[in-house]
C-alpha cells in the first residue's frame, strides 16, 4: 500500500488566522460606529419621534372612543363592531407600548368629533372617526422612521379596513 496524499498546498493570499482576525476587528469597529457616542443630532430626532408617536395614542384614544360612543347610541352597531373596536384597542396598546411615559390621558373621548348623531347615520359617523384616524397615523409615519415607522403604517392600514368594512 502506499501512503496517503500529502494534502493540497495553501492558496496563495491572507492565511485564515490574519482573514478571521481581520474580520473580528471590522465587527468591533462596526458596532462602535452604531453605537451613540454622545449625538445630540440622533438624541433629538429619537425625542422628537417619541413625541409624534405619543400625540398618534391620543389618535388613536380618539378611534377607541368613537367605537365606544358609536357601540353606546347605536346598540345593534355595536355589537356588529365589536371586534373592530377590539382590534382598535389592541392597536391602541401596541401604540402605548412604543412609546414610553404615554398612558391613559383621557384625552381621546374629548379627541372624538363631538358625539354621534342621535337618530342619524351612527355608522357614517364612526366611518368618519376611523377614516381620520387612519390619516393622521398615515401621515405621521412619514415623520418617523424604523419600527415607529411600520407600527404607524401597520395602523393606518388596519384603520383603512375598519373604514372599509363600515362602509
Amino acid at each position: 500500500m502506499s501512503a496517503p496524499p500529502a494534502p493540497p498546498p495553501s492558496p496563495p493570499g491572507i492565511p485564515r488566522r490574519s482573514l478571521l482576525a481581520a474580520t473580528a476587528g471590522l465587527a468591533v469597529l462596526a458596532v462602535a460606529g452604531c453605537t451613540s457616542g454622545g449625538s445630540g443630532e440622533a438624541a433629538a430626532q429619537t425625542a422628537e419621534q417619541v413625541d409624534r408617536l405619543a400625540g398618534q395614542v391620543a389618535v388613536q384614544e380618539a378611534a377607541v372612543a368613537a367605537y365606544a360612543a358609536a357601540a353606546a347610541a347605536d346598540p345593534g352597531l355595536g355589537d356588529q363592531v365589536t371586534v373592530l373596536a377590539g382590534q382598535a384597542r389592541e392597536q391602541l396598546e401596541r401604540l402605548r407600548a412604543a412609546a414610553p411615559g404615554t398612558s391613559s390621558t383621557g384625552a381621546g373621548a374629548s379627541g372624538a368629533a363631538g358625539p354621534p348623531p342621535a337618530g342619524g347615520d351612527v355608522r357614517g359617523w364612526l366611518r368618519g372617526q376611523v377614516g381620520a384616524a387612519a390619516t393622521a397615523h398615515a401621515g405621521a409615519c412619514v415623520d418617523v422612521s424604523g419600527a415607529r415607522a411600520a407600527l404607524l403604517g401597520s395602523v393606518a392600514a388596519g384603520l383603512r379596513g375598519h373604514e372599509a368594512a363600515l362602509a
